[in-house]
């Protein structure tokens, strides 16, 4: 079977991922994402797939697993692993409204990663339709907790790998058009200052400022940063009156690393931050991890089925580690091969400019058929 022969469509493709775009699903909107997780499940069902909902848990939305006829139905296949939560607030679709210039086309969560997850499933319908029975069963998981670190759906993506020969995950893909071989490790911190509460105008040195120390530590975490291990802070809340000194201020912090020592080690540093200071209290406690997951042979086997995939089709199919954690990183760390980044091209993920590459739904739609008709 050759993929250059699907009948795939650009602007077909296109419809059908409009309504899923549109379908805003931030992770912390559980119903939003249970909302598009029904759309989703609606599409796979048409296919015939057989739909199985997973409540959610922690406060966030669903879990559908799809499984698609095949003979071998129930045996180890082919895990296609997506997460359909976004970053962007309801609403964020006034702003960043869907729309088309040239090869570009817009939209909240297009890029990261609802195209990828539609090209999956095109890829699915077309070898459907041209009545080829792949090698292997295929089974669809899409998760709603990606975006904050996957943790309450982490035990299912990873009894779900293993049950299958391969990981196949369509996050985006690079900007060189390669894929993702490896995903650095990651760390999540949660901060907590707690100070002394007085009248800020009446009796201000009586008070010990929780939100000072908090940026205190914020200067201190940042410097921590190497090239080895990185840190950053990226959410902060305190204080409630402004004529109060602050007693409570939070945050969260984000650590990454190449390699699991390094990482092991910056979580030291991090946790060796709790203590007093001037009667304030300062508290990091660790939060969700993504092990390394540095390629092995099998995961190189795969990249190179694709990497030929892509060579019959007139394109070079680069490879790479990344940095920003995927649940890539808990498959490829248990050692199962896993090809990550094989959703579209686009850019501005995260960002209200956020956008894809109309062309690379086929082209990426056409790697993806090739190998789910190959790998056995």
């Amino acid at each position: 079977m050759n993929p250059a022969n699907l009948p795939f469509d650009s602007e077909a493709m296109l419809q059908g991922l409009r309504g899923w775009v549109e379908c805003e699903s931030p992770t912390w909107d559980a119903g939003a994402v249970n909302r598009m997780l029904d759309i989703a499940a609606r599409d796979m069902a048409i296919m015939g797939a057989t739909i199985e909902r997973i409540a959610g848990r922690q406060g966030f939305g669903g879990v559908i697993r799809a499984r698609f006829p095949h003979p071998k139905q129930g045996g180890p296949g082919i895990l296609i692993a997506g997460h359909m939560d976004t970053v962007h607030p309801v609403g964020t679709i006034e702003k960043l409204k869907w729309r088309r210039e040239g090869n570009k086309c817009y939209g909240p969560g297009i890029y990261d990663m609802k195209g990828g997850n539609y090209l999956s499933l095109e890829a699915i319908r077309q070898l459907a339709r041209a009545a080829f029975t792949t090698p292997l069963p295929i089974t669809v998981l899409f998760t709603p907790d990606e975006e904050v670190g996957t943790p309450a759906t982490r035990d299912i993506i990873e009894a779900e790998a293993a049950r299958n020969k391969y990981v196949l995950v369509p996050e985006p893909g690079r900007a060189d058009n390669g894929v993702t071989t490896g995903r650095y490790a990651i760390a999540r911190f949660n901060l907590e200052a707690t100070g002394r509460p007085s009248h800020a105008g009446a009796t201000l040195s009586a008070g010990r400022s929780a939100i000072r120390e908090m940026a205190r530590q914020i200067l201190a975490i940042d410097a921590m940063t190497t090239d080895d291990c990185t840190f950053s802070v990226g959410v902060v809340h305190g204080g409630q009156w402004v004529n109060c000194v602050a007693t409570t201020a939070t945050g969260e912090a984000l650590s990454m690393a190449k390699r699991q020592a390094d990482l092991d080690r910056g979580v030291e540093r991090m946790l060796a931050l709790s203590g007093t200071t001037n009667d304030v209290t300062f508290k990091v406690t660790r939060g969700v991890t993504r092990p390394v997951w540095e390629p092995d042979a099998g995961t190189m086997a795969l990249y190179e089925k694709a990497r030929g995939i892509a060579k019959s089709l007139g394109a070079e199919l680069p490879h790479a580690s990344a940095g920003g954690g995927s649940d890539g990183n808990f498959t490829g760390a248990m050692g199962i091969p896993t090809l990550d980044g094989l959703g579209v091209r686009g850019g501005n993920g995260h960002t209200l400019e956020e956008y894809i590459e109309v062309e690379s739904l086929v082209e990426r739609g056409r790697l993806m058929a090739g190998l789910l008709a190959t790998l056995e």
